[in-house]
């Protein structure tokens, strides 16, 4: 199976302070579920960021997909992100006063999918978060836990390759984690690449996913805590079906 990220040499360093990366090299495959640790200030979630196109590299190389997408100009950059990659941030960045389902469809309504498709698909999304009597609901009116399960329904609505999950769990409480983590996995059950970036070691104890581990910018320990073998890619066409039974 070829990997889905090749990372090569990754350097990243901010204007007035230490270099943040120092030579990340990392190779990811379709289906996995990686979790990346480390100290505040390590610079996983620039690693996160940089594997996401959110910010570039200093120099090094990346391809996702085949693509060398350094070389994408910034609106081939975009375009690529929308397409294949989903986000859930620490913050679920929902739209106040609007409804669940209108969360959930506005990422559709932006790669221009057409009406008729959209209603399908975020419901199979809110399917998966178990989430479809909340349909209607006002998202300010959610718990935070459902909060952040619609978040990973607006990152699921458009099939993405790609989920970059930074910190998901960072404000909801640790029974809600843990069911945080738990969605995370089943999402790469679907056979989706998942890139988690967390502090809660005792999360990531209950999985038998890849750790990857950074300090002082570079990765000091990448392992599996199980047998850490990724699912196959999952057909978009599928994604019905699948969703029907998790």
């Amino acid at each position: 199976m070829k990997p889905i990220i090749v990372a090569k040499d990754l350097h990243k360093r901010y204007a007035g302070f230490a270099p943040v990366l120092r030579g990340v090299n990392l190779e990811v495959y379709p289906g996995e579920l990686v979790a990346i640790m480390g100290p505040s200030g390590c610079g996983k979630s620039t690693m996160l960021h940089i594997l996401g196109l959110l910010h570039s590299p200093d120099s090094g190389t990346l391809t996702i997909m085949d693509k060398n997408v350094l070389a994408f100009n910034r609106e081939q950059t975009a375009a690529f992100r929308r397409g294949n990659l989903g986000f859930v941030m620490q913050a679920s960045n929902l739209f106040d006063h609007s409804t669940v389902f209108e969360n959930v469809e506005f990422p559709l309504i932006y790669e221009k999918v057409p009406p008729a498709e959209r209603w399908p698909r975020v419901i199979r999304a809110l399917e998966l978060v178990r989430l479809t009597s909340r349909v209607h609901y006002p998202s300010n009116r959610l718990s935070g836990g459902e909060q952040q399960r619609v978040a990973v329904a607006r990152a699921l609505a458009h099939a993405p390759k790609l989920v970059i999950a930074d910190e998901p769990t960072g404000n909801i409480d640790p029974e809600l984690s843990l069911e945080m983590m738990e969605l995370l996995e089943r999402v790469s059950e679907m056979g989706i690449t998942v890139l988690v970036v967390t502090h809660e070691h005792e999360l990531v104890r209950h999985f038998d996913r890849r750790v990857v581990t950074l300090s002082g910018g570079h990765i000091i320990s990448d392992v599996p805590t199980g047998s850490m073998i990724p699912h196959p890619p999952v057909d978009p066409k599928e994604l019905e079906m699948e969703v029907s039974l998790v």
